[in-house]
């Protein structure tokens, strides 16, 4: 009971050097606040509290407080405790300015975003998502605090299960999902298990993520690219890749193209796969966002032993939640779990309660037809914007998505980033995307309607509208 005061207050982690003890702790103190590790206004454990955590007298550290409050490094005031002193906090070292991105495309931070693949990040349903959580936190058994199944959360399995049967037409059943962190973690775990199966090429799409390009590529796999028309990529082209042993596609909105894969095609994939014993990697990425036409089932439900289906919450809900999941042949679900370890290192448990919570009570459903009618009304404005303002642009890939394609006259593309660039706009360029062995033939903007939040809606319409030829 004589040390139980010894547990209150803040941790902080000082290495005392040189000669003295008061010296030390001074001198620790000083570089804490010099380097940035204690805030302006933060505030410090007690004497006592210190000392203890420490090991040395009180009295040692009350007079290093005094000393330092003499100096001005810190304050202190009756029943505000110690405090480290307001005043400029000094750059870190290394550190990028908070104003210039990584990428030194701007001068300052964008004023405006349309980057394709983000949903808007305002809409989250908070209120929801909380309720979900309680719920979720309120029923979890005590073993949901344990490390994780690596298959996910039984809960979560099931009500995805039931979900993407009902609203993708996939045949999902809880033994063959295997959640993931994300659709990156998802496909790297893929390439693992194909490397490990003696595959040698995955075929991917003449345009897509760069960044799914590496992750496979960082697995050893090499990625011839798959040529792509009008009616989407040229699945029959398989045939000819003789050590293509599966093949990366967005069928039912071809990203960043915005084309659905043409079912002649659809038919011919799954034939491919099974006469070549390959497998189909399915990115359903916003299978749940159309507006103009019917919507496309997964792939996956012409042949579940065929095609692996790749699913995740970033566009529906945000990606921060960093929760996907992969729909699998039972063989090929086994393999995975046991690329990704014998416990879930990656996902938070109560993130994955909360989502099959959220699924199972409709709240899911309510937020995505929403945000559908919103991703909609946006696509409208944006093409009326056009239309009045650019009329020598042509839009496309619209049926679908929260992304849009901008057509523009041969040549103009990188001017037009630059443009963009100066007015504070960030936006990416259609060859952003295209895979190294294809041919640039198209100059075209990629444009994420669904990204800014509805304050900058307006005025990020305009500075597109501004910079356009």
């Amino acid at each position: 009971m004589a040390d139980d005061w010894a547990g209150f207050g803040a941790d902080l982690h000082l290495e005392l050097r040189g000669q003295g003890l008061r010296a030390g702790l001074m001198d620790a103190l000083r570089e804490a606040v010099r380097t940035g590790r204690l805030a302006p206004g933060a505030r410090l454990p007690s004497s006592r509290t210190l000392a203890a955590d420490l090991g040395i007298a009180r009295n040692t550290v009350a007079d290093a407080y005094a000393e330092l409050v003499a100096e001005g490094w810190l304050t202190a005031r009756q029943g505000s405790g110690t405090r480290v002193a307001r005043r400029a906090a000094p750059r870190r070292s290394g550190a990028p300015s908070p104003t210039t991105p990584r990428t030194g495309r701007f001068r300052q931070r964008p004023a405006y975003s349309l980057v394709a693949g983000t949903p808007d990040l305002a809409s989250f349903p908070r209120a929801e998502w909380l309720k979900a959580a309680r719920r979720a936190l309120t029923a979890a058994p005590y073993e949901a605090f344990g490390y994780g199944d690596p298959y996910g959360r039984i809960e979560l399995r099931t009500a995805l299960a039931d979900y993407l049967a009902r609203a993708r037409g996939v045949y999902a059943e809880p033994g063959r999902i295997v959640i993931c962190s994300g659709f990156v973690h998802g496909l790297t775990l893929l390439g693992t298990v194909l490397r490990q199966r003696k595959v040698r090429d995955v075929a991917v799409e003449a345009y897509g993520y760069a960044v799914h390009r590496e992750r496979l590529g960082d697995t050893g796999l090499r990625l011839p690219a798959l040529p792509f028309d009008t009616l989407g990529s040229r699945t029959g082209e398989l045939a000819a890749m003789k050590d293509v042993g599966a093949v990366l596609l967005t069928p039912a909105h071809q990203f960043p193209m915005g084309v659905a894969l043409h079912p002649d095609r659809r038919a011919e994939i799954v034939d491919w796969a099974r006469r070549s014993g390959g497998l189909v990697l399915e990115d359903d990425y916003d299978g749940e966002f159309r507006y103009d036409r019917q919507p496309i089932g997964a792939l996956q439900g012409l042949d579940p032993d065929r095609v692996v289906y790749l699913g995740t919450a970033s566009k529906a809900l945000a990606p921060g939640l960093r929760i996907g999941w992969l729909v699998l042949p039972q063989a090929l679900a086994d393999e995975v779990v046991a690329a990704k370890g014998p416990v879930d290192w990656a996902t938070s448990t109560l993130d994955q309660l909360t989502l099959a919570e959220f699924l199972v009570s409709g709240a899911y459903d309510r937020h995505v037809r929403g945000m559908r009618l919103r991703y909609r009304r946006r696509r409208d404005q944006l093409v009326e914007a056009l239309a009045e303002r650019a009329p020598g642009i042509t839009v496309s890939g619209i049926v679908a998505g929260m992304h849009a394609v901008l057509e523009l006259p041969p040549g103009t593309e990188t001017s037009v980033l630059q443009a963009a660039a100066w007015q504070g706009l960030l936006i990416e360029g259609l060859s952003q995307y295209r895979h190294p062995a294809t041919p640039p033939t198209r100059d075209a903007l990629v444009v994420g309607y669904g990204t800014p939040p509805d304050s900058a809606w307006s005025g990020t319409l305009d500075a597109l509208c501004r910079v356009l030829p």
